[in-house]
């Protein structure tokens, strides 16, 4: 595949736009994996130009899936690329906390017109980090948001555990593995402790085009199904120029 790449120093955002063969005049912006070069990210590039469009892979940064103030005007410019480059119509997809800013930012960005919450929360998260912490893999990060915007972190649904405690819980729940995508409890608890503010929530009537929004009641990271019905409730009860589907399952895991 005929690839371009892009680093936040130099171009503002990081990814990889991975050109359809077939001359495609649309993109979907890809936020698969951990790595717009890793396996998920060129599967997901494949199955795109099957179906005749162009992909641009993006994530925070080379390896890594932390999510601290990510700058949605990263995505802002790289949808200003994509159209300078032949894309007129783009599109988003994204799975779990991508999922989420996926939705969030097609609620900013009105040339996002086809869009796919694949697993998402229907709320921003309070930003954390991935990596190695006094022997932990993932920590929360105390007055940061997932997302940011013009500088400023997005209003956020804050985790009830703290760190260390925080990844100690996942590994409580997990029975000593720490895979952090069965650990449902850090996020019911957080949700129980307090109501969410309307500032924190994804504003998907904003959204234009076609908005596709998928979970499972069996979701063994959060409770997507609860998610997606939400935002079906939500839409049902605000006006919304998008055309929709709230795919929620029985079964489906994360």
């Amino acid at each position: 595949m005929k690839k371009q790449f892009f680093s936040n120093e130099k171009d503002g955002f990081y990814g990889t736009y991975y050109e359809n063969p077939k001359d495609a005049n649309c993109a979907m912006i890809g936020l698969f994996g951990d790595d717009p070069n890793d396996f998920m990210a060129k599967c997901g590039a494949k199955w795109l130009h099957k179906n005749d469009v162009n992909v641009m892979c993006m994530s925070p940064d080379v390896k890594n899936y932390g999510h601290v103030n990510f700058p949605l005007e990263r995505i802002e410019t790289a949808i200003k690329w994509l159209k300078s480059h032949g894309n007129k119509k783009i599109g988003i997809m994204g799975m779990s906390t991508a999922g989420m800013d996926s939705l969030v930012a097609a609620s900013y960005f009105p040339d996002i017109t086809l869009t796919f919450g694949l697993t998402p929360s229907d709320f921003v998260w309070q930003g954390f980090e991935q990596g190695e912490k006094d022997g932990c893999k993932e920590w929360p990060i105390p007055d940061a948001s997932t997302l940011s915007w013009q500088g400023k972190p997005l209003a956020y649904m804050p985790f009830v555990y703290a760190h260390p405690e925080y990844y100690h819980k996942i590994e409580e729940e997990t029975k000593g593995s720490g895979d952090i995508t069965r650990s449902t409890h850090l996020f019911i608890d957080s949700e129980k402790a307090r109501e969410h503010t309307e500032e924190e929530m994804i504003k998907v009537e904003n959204i234009k085009g076609k908005l596709i929004m998928v979970g499972a009641d069996d979701d063994s990271f959060w409770e997507a199904g609860k998610y997606v019905r939400r935002m079906d409730k939500r839409l049902k009860e605000r006006p919304h120029e998008c055309d929709y589907e709230a795919l929620t399952y029985e079964h489906g895991t994360h």
